[in-house]
């Protein structure tokens, strides 16, 4: 990953690296593995992470079919 600062402005640059960081979900694993999770754990995360994304598809679908 590769930011660049221009005009002398890390600030910027900083928000930016950030950005990109929460992008790639960097944050998220940090989180994630700052503590065991034990695999049956890990396994109902994922089954309710999945479950979240595909109601929220259905409802942005339900709402784009409705608009029609």
């Amino acid at each position: 990953m590769q930011i660049n600062v221009r005009d002398k402005n890390v600030d910027q640059a900083l928000r930016a690296l950030k950005k990109k960081l929460q992008r790639e979900g960097v944050f998220r694993e940090m989180k994630l593995r700052q503590y065991f999770e034990k695999p049956s754990e890990k396994k109902a995360r994922k089954r309710a992470e999945a479950i979240r994304r595909a109601r929220k598809l259905a409802r942005k679908k339900a709402q784009r079919e409705g608009m029609l």
